[in-house]
């Protein structure tokens, strides 16, 4: 963090000054909270807040920012990007405060408070330790963004609430420079230029403070698309620092990744408008390090590496996008009280994140088979890969104990297995079900029936769940769920893959010039000696082992550029973005003779353990098999 100057004074004036107010007509319980971020106004990289509740009673407040926000597993913490707190009563006079800690601000003679004011540093340029979910800086997803042509308005990292208006309503005016693009999930309820034209103020509504959080915007320079998927508006909102990369080149992805989302929801209720923010991190030392998203109800931010190929950024888009927007399901419309009525400074945790990110994520790999974008054989290596990661990982763990205590160890370091093994467990149920109904009910029938049940505004009881699902099911649902999620049991997957006749054998997966299947790289390196080498893996990559390459041979140059232990990381990770055809050239040294290859990129691959079909599965596996991926 930055040395910063003191505050002169803050540029955005919402009450004039005066005697204390009496006025029945401006009581705070009574009127929305008048909120100010001026952009114009930014001071050493932060931008200044305002903050008018309206006429307090009682003789002290509490206002504070978010520890924890919903959709993340982990303290961020945002009262601590805040400087410069003051609370001004109505003649501009300053009134006590206490920093309670690092989120809490409590103001003595409230009665007389008219404003606070404060200034919000951003989270992403002092990320340090990758963004990830379980550490002490927000999920850059949900973190903020102040740079001179880009800002990423996560509110929760601007605005607070206080204790006693937690359902009040909130005005917001963000006033930024009229050359800025600004996109909003929160309507625009008006905007007026300045009298020079040289700003904007864009007024917006919030019904409640959850309707804050749940609304990102993104302002500056940014590229924007505009699409209609059936009855649903698109907006793709990009943020490329380089220009490298644009919303238009993702367009056809997004469009054919969210129909075939509709298609596979079928009658689920969505959302009119859908907003999707991209910003693309150039990875520096003040860009941010945590590469993913964060859902919302009707929007979803995302960062990503502005260095990925656009191959590989579209293949994120389909894998990390999609698994936002099947969020409108589970937990959006079907969650416990623990969600819906979320403490943004004490929270308690739900016992359910296989539904939540665990079915979610089934449905974001599910989707793609059952719409026909990926092949049978594609499918199965992901159900593989799902099973080798979450073995690696505490298999043997209560999901529920560790959902509910997932801000603490041991569980904390286990959270991505909600990914993995939440991911096993919603394929498990949604074939037992098949198995069960004849192929005519689903993991997605039991929670569009949930949804039915539930819905946005109705939370269901956490510990009454299973035992819900059990009796709207079968027993053989209930006994897995008993056994397996609120019970440690390892599970047995071949069980399940025998029922829709599939067996463990070898395949032949598409990999790239880095990797040999899975996370087997194909290179080494000797710290001592400063050197890159070929590993054995080499030779289980199709492309390098056709070259001729051996386990040992030294890397010296990759196409003309010496390789060195300095910008290891920027040559081979530029290998992520070689494609077929290209022609590439690399000298090696094997035992001191060199070696020189020049050569035309084919398709890489390599053998892999994995998940084939029953070439004697019966035809009661086969049709089941059929239900299950295209049912």
């Amino acid at each position: 963090m930055k040395n910063y100057l003191a505050i002169l004074g803050l540029s955005i004036v919402l009450v004039g000054c005066g005697s204390v107010k009496s006025n029945v007509n401006d009581l705070a319980i009574s009127n929305p909270i008048v909120t100010a971020l001026d952009l114009t106004a930014v001071n050493n990289d932060r931008v200044p807040v305002t903050i008018n509740p309206g006429r307090f009673t009682t003789e002290t407040v509490t206002y504070r920012l978010p520890r924890v926000v919903q959709g993340t597993y982990s303290v961020s913490d945002f009262g601590k990007y805040v400087d410069d707190f003051k609370a001004l009563d109505y003649d501009g006079n300053e009134l006590a405060t206490t920093k309670v800690d690092d989120n809490t601000w409590t103001i003595a003679d409230a009665t007389k408070l008219d404003k606070l004011q404060y200034y919000v540093n951003d989270t992403f340029d002092i990320e340090t330790n990758g963004g990830g979910m379980q550490g002490e800086q927000p999920f850059s997803p949900a973190g903020t963004n102040i740079e001179e042509d880009n800002y990423v308005l996560n509110l929760h990292g601007f605005i607070g609430y206080f204790d006693s208006l937690k359902n009040n309503q909130y005005a917001l005016d963000v006033i930024a420079p009229a050359t800025f693009v600004r996109t909003s999930a929160l309507e625009n309820k008006g905007i007026k230029s300045s009298a020079d034209g040289k700003t904007i103020t864009s007024s917006y509504f919030a019904q409640r403070y959850f309707d804050i959080t749940d609304n990102p915007m993104m302002y500056g320079k940014l590229d924007v698309e505009e699409f209609m998927v059936g009855d649903i508006k698109i907006v793709l909102s990009l943020y490329s620092p380089t220009g490298k990369h644009n919303a238009a080149s993702l367009k056809e992805t997004v469009y054919k990744m969210m129909e075939a989302q509709k298609s596979y929801l079928g009658d689920v209720n969505s959302t009119p408008r859908y907003d999707i923010y991209v910003y693309l991190s150039k990875g520096d030392a003040t860009s941010p390090k945590g590469f993913g998203a964060l859902e919302h109800h009707t929007s979803t931010v995302v960062v990503f590496d502005e260095n990925s190929s656009l191959e590989g950024l579209k293949a994120s888009m389909i894998d990390v996008v999609a698994h936002e927007f099947f969020h409108i399901v589970t937990p959006l419309s079907v969650h416990s009280e623990d969600v819906h009525y979320f403490d943004y400074n004490k929270p308690t945790f739900s016992k359910h994140l296989w539904m939540y990110e665990g079915v979610t994520e089934y449905f974001a790999q599910h989707f793609q088979i059952h719409e026909g974008l990926i092949d049978n054989t594609t499918y199965y290596n992901t159900l593989m890969s799902e099973i080798n990661t979450s073995k690696r990982l505490d298999d043997a763990m209560s999901f529920t104990i560790m959902s509910e205590h997932i801000l603490d160890e041991p569980y904390a370091s286990n959270y991505y297995n909600v990914y993995m093994k939440g991911a096993l467990i919603g394929m498990c149920v949604d074939i037992l079900m098949r198995k069960e109904s004849d192929g005519n009910r689903s993991m997605l029938s039991l929670m569009k029936e949930l949804s039915a049940k539930y819905g946005k505004e109705k939370p269901f009881v956490d510990d009454n769940i299973i035992a819900e699902i059990t009796a709207m099911t079968y027993p053989s649902v209930g006994e897995f769920l008993k056994t397996h999620v609120e019970g440690d049991v390892p599970i047995n997957y071949n069980e399940f893959f025998t029922m829709v006749g599939l067996v463990n054998g070898e395949t032949e997966v598409e990999t790239n010039y880095i990797f040999a299947g899975e996370q087997n790289v194909v290179f080494d390196g000797d710290q001592a000696k400063g050197t890159i080498f070929f590993s054995p893996m080499a030779l289980k990559n199709s492309f390098w082992k056709s070259q001729g390459v051996l386990a040992g041979d030294v890397i010296k140059k990759v196409n003309g550029t010496d390789l060195t232990m300095a910008n290891a990381q920027q040559i081979i990770g530029g290998m992520f973005g070689w494609k077929e055809g290209q022609e590439i050239t690399m000298s090696l040294e094997r035992n001191g003779e060199p070696v020189e290859i020049k050569a035309t990129l084919t398709k890489a691959y390599a053998t892999s353990e994995s998940i084939v079909e029953d070439d004697n599965a019966t035809e009661d596996q086969k049709a089941l098999r059929a239900a299950w991926l295209k049912g």
